[in-house]
């Protein structure tokens, strides 16, 4: 195990004991800086959080009764200050019952799309509906681990970053599953860098982040998966303006039996969209 991990591993402890205990988030902060240092601390995300600072949520759902609410605990558990826009692609399983039980409590807010438009076209009515200082989108199952949003979020509270993407493909733990989906993934990633002239190594990832005026001020058509090239052709056309950075995160895939939506359709409708984004807006 590197220094790193093992840094990262210490961290982990000590957020997990530190939250036994009733202290503000920056109060932690504090008591971690004593314990490891600062330069410690922010090597591995630890870091305060700007006074009125928000983070605002947004979670694509469709069919996703078994796993809805374990997410929603996960990400209320995180210790960053937030608001939680649940956004259902008119799921035909239990879910809508289940996300009605949350709506208005605890920061979420629910909203029931009346036909099923895809995951971009629900993520596109939740960077509507976000008020936070930084929008991230969170997927609906537990493949993404919330408790990494501290360190998703330092580049941009630091002002080093507008966009940061969370890479699966840069040193962190995974678990293992399909051959070809991770050769997929980085096919269309090189593609995607190719047309850009970006060095992303995980274009097709749940975990970006965008400060809201940044993904407020895009104009997103995609209405699936057609997403993810999207908004990245769209980042990159804007550069310099936009700083864009990549952080390792934790990943646990899940199969097909587990609820697992994309497929070989989807990886043919991401290629046509990196080559049309590339040209057209």
């Amino acid at each position: 195990m590197t220094a790193a991990n093992e840094g990262l591993d210490v961290a982990e402890s000590l957020r997990r004991l530190l939250g036994q205990t009733a202290l503000t988030s920056n109060e932690r902060v504090a008591l971690l800086q004593q314990l490891l240092g600062d330069a410690n601390c922010r090597q591995i995300g630890i870091y305060p959080i700007p006074p009125g600072f928000k983070l605002s949520v947004v979670i694509p759902v469709y069919n996703e009764e078994r796993w809805i609410r374990e997410v929603l605990r996960r990400v209320l558990a995180t210790d960053v200050p937030k608001e939680i826009l649940v956004i259902d692609d008119c799921s035909k399983d239990g879910t809508r019952e289940i996300l009605k039980e949350y709506d208005g409590k605890d920061g979420i807010k629910v909203f029931l799309q009346d036909k099923n438009g895809g995951k971009g076209a629900a993520l596109r009515r939740g960077f509507q509906e976000a008020t936070g200082d930084v929008v991230i989108v969170q997927d609906a199952d537990l493949e993404y681990d919330p408790a990494e949003y501290p360190r998703l979020l330092q580049p941009i509270i630091e002002n080093k970053a507008d966009v940061v993407y969370g890479s699966r493909f840069i040193g962190e733990k995974h678990r293992v599953l399909y051959y070809w989906h991770a050769l997929a993934n980085g096919w269309l990633t090189s593609l995607s860098n190719w047309f850009t002239n970006l060095n992303l190594t995980d274009m097709e990832t749940c975990y970006k982040l965008f400060r809201r005026e940044v993904i407020q001020g895009m104009t997103l058509r995609s209405n699936r998966f057609g997403f993810e090239p999207e908004v990245t052709a769209k980042i990159a056309r804007a550069r310099p303006s936009w700083r864009v950075f990549e952080v390792p995160i934790s990943y646990s895939g899940r199969t097909y039996e587990e609820g697992k939506k994309i497929g070989l359709k989807d990886a043919f409708s991401a290629l046509s969209c990196i080559i049309w984004y590339r040209f057209f807006n």
